[in-house]
């Protein structure tokens, strides 16, 4: 059974704080079009299994928020979610070619290092249109574990009041596998899709304390889906990357000792 949240979004205010009524819709002239080609393509590389996806709303706002593990789970998230979604992407991935087909395919260009006020109403405009939203909480790749969590998920979870999907990765990097790598022809990969997590939404201004709260809320929440997703695929996480491997990130977010 598929889950309705019966908010329309033509009740969204895209002149609240951050603003999003001078904010364009990202485009999507790629993100319908190929979801269905690069689904065969990727099942016929990989043994792939999508679990849950009756968990992601069928409308209203929703956010996606994911585990980090390999190369592949960006382009899985927009690939698999039932419904389009715009995921944050680093904007190192913008350089070059890649970067227009980014662009194309609705994905939303994110300055990790500074603040970003435009990547920021961005995702404002697309939950408050009702579409859905994607975002990686951990800030770049490693063992998926969730033990660096940053507060973007909580901020626009209570910016939006949009429901947020946990979703968990296995199989896109094999154990050893470099962050950039994709895991073996044949390889098993499961897509597990979790519970969506609602917290009120909260005017302007919200507060550190108030974001703070909520990231170590939703932090728990993933974590118990992971351990729920583990359960059900009889699946582990690959563990580490190698020495040397880990993409630079902000040193910031919420972890089992709180925020630094």
């Amino acid at each position: 059974m598929s889950i309705r949240t019966g908010r329309p979004p033509e009740h969204a205010d895209h002149r609240a704080l951050p603003r999003s009524d001078r904010t364009r819709f990202p485009w999507r002239i790629l993100l319908h079009p190929l979801r269905r080609p690069s689904s065969w393509l990727l099942r016929k590389r990989y043994d792939l299994h999508v679990h849950g996806a009756h968990l992601v709303p069928t409308d209203g706002p929703v956010l996606l928020a994911a585990n980090h593990v390999g190369v592949l789970d960006g382009p899985l998230l927009a690939i698999f979610t039932p419904r389009p979604v715009h995921v944050f992407t680093k904007e190192e991935m913008f350089d070059g070619p890649i970067g227009r087909f980014l662009r194309l395919s609705g994905q939303i260009r994110l300055d990790r290092f500074h603040p970003d006020p435009g990547a920021v109403k961005s995702m404002m405009r697309v939950l408050r249109d009702g579409a859905c939203g994607g975002i990686f909480p951990e800030g770049r790749r490693g063992n998926g574990e969730l033990e660096r969590f940053h507060r973007g998920a909580a901020y626009f979870a209570l910016a939006s009041g949009a429901p947020v999907v946990p979703v968990v990765f296995f199989g896109t990097r094999d154990p050893g596998g470099r962050s950039g790598s994709l895991p073996h022809r044949g390889a098993r990969i499961d897509v597990v899709f979790g519970a969506p997590y609602t917290v009120p939404a909260v005017p302007w201004p919200r507060t550190r304390e108030q974001v703070e709260h909520t990231s170590m809320l939703l932090r728990e929440h993933l974590l118990v889906h992971l351990a729920s997703a583990k359960a059900l695929t009889g699946r582990d996480l690959p563990g580490p990357l190698p020495p040397g491997d880990l993409d630079p990130d902000p040193a910031t977010g919420v972890t089992d000792q709180g925020a630094p």
